[in-house]
């Protein structure tokens, strides 16, 4: 099988690669103030922040289901991401919505959730993306804006373009966050809520909206088909947590939402794994609505979302070492080689948390700040080992 490919319209890949080589070789505005968040009614308390993926833009790029593994342990090289003084968006909980006589579940959350829901237009390609709040603030994903500054959203087919400002990325989470002039948003149209996506069990019922092949806000229909899954990010790096949905989504969907029962968001979607096929295979991949709620104050803010970062990549050890992982890359001046960890060496324990296999690595430093220090345990030649790693900041790519 195939691995999973963006959901937008667009030559993302050939693009990011390209910018990708040339970055190797060689502000924003707060408008969702803390009083709206305390308003009675406005989604009740903050709750606390998680970590999330990546692609969505369109009709691009593949990694075959072996390459998604070897790519996790990759993805370590950097860890998950801290919130450093930035309150996350508030999450929200409520019951089921009742369909109204003669009308389907999905025909109700489809009534209450896609009139939020915009076409995404750049320089590169079109995905989709939904509003979150009244001050004309949008979400998409990172490799639906790409490097635009500025993009072209519609509220529907028959809703006249608008230009959105793109406030900013996070290629790490592929999150970007959009803002139109909230009085040019069609009237009676009401922000998406987030849902806190630690809530999602395997098999909860979920409806996707976006805009498949240019087919404007599509309904799709499944479950939550797997939780806890790790993508790469567009700029190499893992998202985890992720949410797996068997939901069709397609080329296109990139940036729309994931909504539960009760139309409220519980992931972007952003990836879809193909078997050689151009589109949904029943397979597709979210970003969760909580790494939402803990990027988008920071992108608002204009903060650069800084990542603790180890510096390794490793893989599964060898059935002579079954306890923890083989170190395949040392980034040279990194954290880990600074701290004398080398290549071949088995990484058994991360602050006394067991590693047992690659994406447990960054889960161990997730929530972890740069600069903060950890003790990696190891076994080299098979004598036990342990260092002090002081972590640094992620790299925009991956060595």
């Amino acid at each position: 099988m195939r691995s999973p490919r963006h959901l937008w319209s667009g030559a993302w890949r050939s693009e990011s690669e390209a910018a990708r080589r040339e970055s190797e070789a060689d502000a924003a505005r707060l408008r969702l103030e803390a009083e709206r968040r305390a308003r009675p009614g406005d989604g009740g308390p903050q709750q606390p922040r998680r970590r999330s993926l990546r692609l969505a833009p369109g009709v691009a790029a593949l990694l075959g289901a072996a390459v998604v593994a070897a790519a996790f342990g990759i993805a370590t090289l950097a860890g998950g991401g801290g919130s450093a003084g930035t309150d996350p968006l508030p999450a929200v909980s409520s019951a089921p919505l009742k369909p109204r006589p003669g009308q389907t579940r999905v025909g109700a959350i489809y009534a209450a959730a896609s009139p939020a829901v915009v076409s995404v237009r750049t320089t590169a390609g079109s995905g989709t993306g939904f509003l979150i709040d009244s001050d004309g603030t949008l979400v998409t994903n990172a490799h639906v804006a790409g490097s635009d500054k500025r993009v072209i959203v519609r509220f529907g087919t028959h809703s006249r373009p608008l230009d959105a400002d793109v406030l900013g990325t996070d290629p790490s989470s592929d999150i970007a966050v959009l803002s139109v002039d909230p009085r040019q948003v069609p009237n009676g149209v009401k922000p998406l809520q987030l849902a806190d996506s630690r809530s999602v069990r395997v098999g909860d019922s979920v409806v996707a909206i976006g805009n498949p092949f240019g087919l404007d806000r599509t309904a799709t229909e499944g479950i939550v088909s797997g939780l806890g899954r790790q993508i790469q990010a567009p700029n190499g790096f893992e998202i985890d947590e992720v949410i797996q949905t068997d939901a069709p989504i397609n080329p296109g969907n990139s940036g729309g939402p994931l909504l539960d029962s009760s139309a409220h968001v519980i992931g972007v979607n952003s990836q879809i794994a193909t078997a050689g096929s151009q589109g949904n295979v029943g397979i597709g991949f979210a970003v969760p609505s909580n790494t939402v709620r803990d990027v988008v104050p920071r992108l608002e803010r204009g903060e650069r979302i800084e990542r603790p970062y180890l510096g390794i990549s490793s893989a599964p050890a060898s059935p002579q070492s079954p306890n923890g992982v083989q170190v395949r890359q040392v980034v040279p001046g990194g954290p880990a080689d600074a701290a004398g960890i080398r290549v071949g060496d088995v990484v058994t324990r991360i602050d006394g948390r067991p590693i047992a296999d690659p994406s447990e690595v960054s889960r161990a430093i997730a929530g972890k700040q740069p600069g903060d220090k950890v003790e990696v345990e190891f076994e080299r030649g098979g004598r036990p080992q342990s260092v002090t790693v002081t972590l640094g900041t992620r790299p925009n790519h991956t060595p």
